[in-house]
């Protein structure tokens, strides 16, 4: 799978809904539940970061929910790839990117969503042929104002903003015409997971679902 390939493939899972829930699932049984809740609610792309014990077996789990898409979050080596894919993960979501990551993705016929946090960054995927981006950490790196700034000499990538979206600021990223979609962690707080409250999920879920964008 080449680079473009991988741009394209996954810009087509970013446009399935506004927001890509990330997940930080530390119990396995809680895998199945959470998904099928994000999904009725109309959030169908998943993304279980790499930073529990659990998330490789959660990947496995969700995974078997009809309709869903689920990707690994917080690759970093060749070694996460191997390993998410074999679990089950139909894409990739990295903080930032090296060749050796990208190379791997690419070996591995994984879409990947690669991160930037700048200009520099954004144009060196971009010469890669990557065009859908990770912007991370969104609010860190100066929000929607650095999105229009970046989006003025490079209107030609278009992001995924990550890192401190919420319900108040979500609508603001999502009106930039750079932006396809975000990932939040809001939709599936962790009291509410570990309570098995899915109908509450479901509930944020669908409210996240019908942002405009």
């Amino acid at each position: 799978m080449t680079s473009n390939t991988h741009s394209v493939e996954t810009r087509k899972l970013c446009a399935l809904a506004p927001i890509i829930p990330v997940l930080v699932v530390d119990d396995v049984a809680h895998a199945r539940p959470l998904a099928e809740a994000l999904v009725r609610g109309g959030l169908p792309v998943l993304e279980v970061t790499l930073r529990t014990p659990a998330a490789l077996d959660v990947i496995a789990e969700m995974a078997k929910v009809e309709g869903g898409h689920v990707g690994a979050g917080t690759l970093v080596t060749p070694a996460d790839v191997t390993a998410a894919k074999n679990a089950g993960a139909t894409f990739g979501v990295s903080p930032g990117a090296t060749d050796a990551l990208l190379d791997a993705t690419e070996a591995a016929g994984m879409p990947m969503l690669p991160g930037a946090a700048t200009a520099s960054e954004a144009m060196r995927l971009l010469a890669r042929g990557y065009d859908m981006l990770k912007f991370f950490p969104a609010e860190a790196s100066g929000g929607v104002p650095a999105l229009k700034g970046i989006g003025g000499p490079l209107p030609q990538i278009t992001f995924c903003p990550t890192g401190g979206i919420n319900p108040d600021n979500a609508a603001g990223y999502l009106a930039q015409p750079n932006v396809l979609c975000a990932g939040g962690s809001w939709v599936a707080p962790g009291e509410l997971v570990k309570a098995g409250a899915w109908d509450q999920i479901e509930a944020l879920a669908r409210a996240a679902s019908q942002l405009p964008r």
